[in-house]
């Protein structure tokens, strides 16, 4: 497989998705040998961005330093899978920016799951801790997010199977010549 690297980024709201998507990606491109890596939103919380919180300012800060550490290693020829919410268009605009300006392939896309499968998945319970007046601040429900206007592919992962999802992202990565 090629040696290109490129930043996929998958954006939407909380339990869309992204993880179980990039996660399932990634081990389809690593089984036929491609230099893959995710950078899963809630890992680099833990590890990268620890001390930011949910404002705008620090959502933005989040945002830009998992998108220079993905161009970095898109750079280097690894395929980067970006699980991250990324809730504002501009923030996600300037990290598309930065991989243009160093010559590395970006692309968008938007897992496109309504907002009450979202909160049925619930995976980590976020939505059931907002209805109970727990939490505050939820992507989508009491927090912005700003749909992707022209994402590179939009993926309706309700009525398909991950398998079925991924194979869309792989089929978008093999059209750009990325594979």
């Amino acid at each position: 497989m090629g040696n290109r690297g490129a930043t996929v980024w998958l954006t939407g709201l909380p339990s869309a998705g992204k993880t179980t998507l990039a996660k399932a990606l990634a081990e389809r491109l690593r089984g036929a040998g491609r230099r893959t890596e995710v950078l899963d939103g809630d890992e680099i919380r833990t590890f990268l961005t620890a001390g930011l919180g949910f404002s705008r300012t620090d959502r933005d800060t989040n945002v830009q330093r998992i998108g220079f550490v993905a161009e970095l290693l898109a750079s280097h020829g690894v395929l980067v899978l970006v699980p991250v919410i990324a809730p504002y268009a501009d923030s996600r605009e300037a990290v598309r920016k930065r991989h243009e300006a160093e010559g590395t392939a970006y692309l968008e896309v938007h897992v496109a799951t309504p907002l009450d499968v979202c909160s049925e998945r619930d995976v980590k319970g976020l939505y059931a801790r907002q209805a109970a007046g727990e939490l505050t601040g939820l992507t989508g429900v009491d927090d912005p997010y700003e749909v992707p206007e022209a994402p590179d592919l939009r993926l309706e992962t309700q009525g398909r199977t991950v398998e079925e999802s991924a194979g869309a992202l792989h089929t978008l990565l093999t059209e750009r010549g990325l594979l």
